[in-house]
C-alpha cells in the first residue's frame, strides 16, 4: 500500500512507479528520460525508500545500502531538513547523478533497495523442485536474498537425497524429470550428461504410450519426447529395484508391501492383497523372474555414472548446500510453527510412533530426527547405504514421513494398473484433524508454544474453485499452497498464496494466474491479488516481542553482566 507516502502523482503515475520498482532494468530501458523526468523519478523513489525503511534502525538500513551510492543515499534517506528546507541541496545531488550518466543505475539500485525493505525476511514452505521447469533459477534468486529460511518439501528432499547418495532418490529424480519433460534441468541447469542413460534406454525399451511425458514444458522436439518416454520406463524399473534394496535392509520402514516386481505372473498379472489385477504398459524385459530386484550390470553402471555426475556438479552442490543450510523440517518463528507437510498422526489424534533402529520417535522428536538425518547424510555423500541416507528416501515415500503424509506411494499402480481404485493414496489422519482447534492446540503444546501463534502449512494445494479455504481451525492453521505452480492452477483455481506478516497482523494474499514477465511489463498488468486479513493486532507488535528482539535483549543483558560484575 501507499498509505503514508505522499508522492504527488495520479494513479497512472503510481502504476508506472510501481512497475519501475518491480522491474527496474526492463522499465528503465524502455525510453530515454529527459532531465526533469529523471529528477521526478529519483524524488519519488527516495520518498518510497524513506517510507519503507522508516521502521528499521539506522544501522540496519546502512548495511543494506549499495556501496556505490551508500553515502549519497544516507544523505537522502535521513531527512535532516525537518526545520530547514533542503530541496535545493537534494536537487543538486540529483543533477550531478544525471550529469555523470548514473541516473539509470541509481534508480535501479533504489528500486532494489525498496524491494529489500518491503520484504525483510522470507519463508519458503517447501517444494522448490519438480513444480516447474526452472527450480535452479529460483534457488539462484533465493540465494541472493539477504534473509530467508526454507521448510523443506518432499520434492526438495528427493533432490537432496539424490546428491547425498540415495540410489532410490536418484532414480526417482531422473524418472520424474522424464515424466514431466524437464530433462533440460538436468542437462543444461546442472550439466548432467544423460547420453549413457539415453543410449541404455534406447537399447532396451520401446514405444510405450503409458510413459509419454506429461505436457508441462513446451517446445520439446519429437526426439526429446521419445527419449523422455524411454528414460521414464528405464528409471521406473531401476527405481523399483533399488527401492527394494533399502526396503530389505530397513525392515523398520515397513514398506514390504511395495515389493511388487516379484509378484508379477507370467501372464502379466499381479496379486494385490486378495485379488489379481492385469498389467498394462508392461516394460519388464530387464526384470529377471528368478531375481526380480537384481540390477543388471548396465543398470548398475548407468546409475553409478549418474551419481558421480550429480556429486561432481558444482552448481548442484551449491544449491543442495544452500537447501541444507537454510532448510529445516520445521521452523519456529515469532511464536508460529512452520512446516511443509504434516505431523503424522493416528485417527484419534495421537502422534504416530515411528521406529528407526532401536529408537521410536513421534511428534517433535520425529521431526528433529529427520532434520538430523538430513545433516548427517549431506556430511557423508560417499555413503550410499547408511541409515541417514536411507531415511532421506523414507521422507519421500514412507508412511511416517512428515513430508509425504500418506499411507503409501502408488507409483507402480499408476503406471501399470488401469483400475484407478488401486491408485488411491490414503492421506494421513492429520489432514482431517488439522481442521479442529483442539488438535492444533496440541500441536502448539508439543513444540513448546502457546496457541496465540499460527501453524503455517504447505504441501497440499487448496482447491479454492471447489470451495476449500486455506484458513483452518478457526484461524489457528493456514495452508499456503494454492497452485503457485502452473500445473496445479486448473485444480486450485488460483495461482498460489502469500502470507504477509507485519507489526499490524497477518494478511493472506490469493494470487490470480500470472502470464509472463514480458507481458506484465508491456501491458502494465501485475499479478492480481485478493487479500484477506487473518489477524489484526489490537496493539502493534514491537521488535522487543519478536525472536530477534528477545535475542537482542539477551545479548544486552549478557554484555551488561559482563561489564558490571557483582562484587562479593
Amino acid at each position: 500500500g501507499w498509505e503514508g507516502v505522499e508522492l504527488g502523482c495520479v494513479a497512472a503515475e503510481k502504476t508506472e512507479l510501481c512497475f519501475l520498482i518491480y522491474y527496474p532494468k526492463e522499465v528503465l530501458q524502455e525510453k530515454d528520460y529527459p532531465h526533469e523526468d529523471w529528477i521526478q523519478l529519483m524524488t519519488q523513489l527516495v520518498k518510497v525508500a524513506r517510507f519503507t525503511s522508516s521502521k528499521y534502525t539506522r544501522s540496519k538500513v546502512r548495511k543494506a545500502l549499495p556501496k556505490q551510492f551508500a553515502y549519497i543515499l544516507e544523505e537522502l534517506l535521513y531527512q535532516y531538513d525537518s526545520d530547514f528546507n533542503k530541496e535545493a541541496y537534494y536537487k543538486a545531488i540529483f543533477d550531478k547523478i544525471i550529469d555523470l550518466s548514473l541516473a539509470p543505475l541509481f534508480c535501479e539500485q533504489l528500486a532494489f533497495l525498496i524491494q529489500r525493505f518491503v520484504v525483510d525476511h522470507l519463508h519458503v514452505i517447501g517444494d522448490i523442485y519438480d513444480r516447474g521447469p526452472a527450480p535452479d533459477k529460483i534457488i539462484d534468486r533465493l540465494m541472493a536474498l539477504p534473509s530467508l529460511d526454507i521448510q523443506l518439501g518432499n520434492h526438495d528432499i528427493l533432490w537432496i537425497g539424490s546428491y547425498c547418495g540415495s540410489f532410490p532418490c536418484l532414480a526417482s529424480t531422473i524418472r520424474i524429470a522424464a515424466r514431466y519433460g524437464n530433462l533440460a534441468l538436468l542437462k543444461e541447469g546442472y550439466g548432467i550428461d544423460l547420453s549413457k542413460a539415453i543410449a541404455f534406454s534406447r537399447k532396451h525399451y520401446q514405444e510405450n504410450k503409458g510413459f509419454y511425458p506429461k505436457k508441462t514444458v513446451d517446445d520439446l522436439s519429437e526426439e526429446e519426447i521419445h527419449d523422455a518416454m524411454l528414460l521414464q520406463q528405464a528409471f521406473a524399473i531401476i527405481q523399483f529395484k533399488v527401492e527394494a534394496a533399502v526396503i530389505k535392509r530397513r525392515p523398520e520402514f515397513q514398506l514390504a508391501d511395495r515389493l511388487l516386481l516379484g509378484k508379477i505372473t507370467k501372464d502379466l498379472q499381479i496379486q494385490l492383497e486378495d485379488h489379481f489385477e492385469p498389467l498394462i504398459h508392461a516394460c519388464f524385459q530387464l526384470v529377471d523372474p528368478e531375481a526380480p530386484y537384481l540390477l543388471t550390470d548396465e543398470e548398475q553402471k548407468v546409475l553409478e555414472d549418474l551419481l558421480k555426475q550429480f556429486q561432481s556438479s558444482e552448481r548442484l552442490a551449491t544449491h543442495v548446500r544452500f537447501l541444507v543450510e537454510k532448510g529445516t523440517i520445521y521452523q519456529i518463528y515469532n511464536g508460529n510453527l512452520l512446516y511443509h507437510g504434516c505431523i503424522p498422526c493416528h485417527p484419534d489424534g495421537r502422534f504416530l510412533s515411528v521406529s528407526f533402529g532401536k529408537t521410536s520417535y513421534q511428534g517433535k522428536a520425529l521431526m528433529d530426527f529427520f532434520q538430523e538425518c538430513v545433516k548427517q547424510s549431506f556430511a557423508t555423500p560417499e555413503r550410499t547405504d547408511d541409515l541417514a541416507t536411507d531415511v532421506l528416501w523414507y521422507l519421500w515415500c514412507g508412511e511416517g514421513s512428515s513430508l509425504f503424509g500418506k499411507k503409501s506411494m502408488k507409483t507402480f499402480e499408476r503406471y501399470f494398473i488401469s483400475n484407478k481404485h488401486t491408485h488411491i493414496e490414503e492421506k494421513n489422519a492429520y489432514y482431517t484433524l488439522r481442521e479442529k482447534e483442539a488438535f492444533c492446540r496440541r500441536l502448539f503444546a508439543a513444540f513448546g508454544l502457546d496457541s496465540t501463534g499460527h501453524i503455517i502449512n504447505g504441501h497440499t494445494p487448496v482447491k479454492v474453485k471447489k470451495g476449500e479455504t486455506p484458513i483452518k481451525a478457526n484461524g489457528h492453521l493456514l495452508v499456503i499452497d494454492g497452485g503457485l505452480s502452473r500445473s496445479y492452477q486448473e485444480v486450485t483455481g488460483i495461482a498460489g498464496y502469500t502470507l504477509l506478516s507485519n507489526s499490524f497482523g497477518m494478511t493472506l494474499a490469493a494470487h490470480q494466474p500470472f502470464t509472463d514477465r514480458q507481458t506484465a511489463i508491456k501491458e502494465r498488468k501485475d499479478l492480481m491479488t485478493q487479500k484477506k486479513i487473518v489477524l489484526r493486532q489490537t496493539e502493534r507488535i514491537t521488535v522487543r516481542q519478536t525472536d530477534i528482539g528477545k535475542q537482542l535483549q539477551a545479548e544486552s543483558a549478557s554484555l551488561f553482566a559482563k561489564n558490571n560484575p557483582i562484587n562479593n
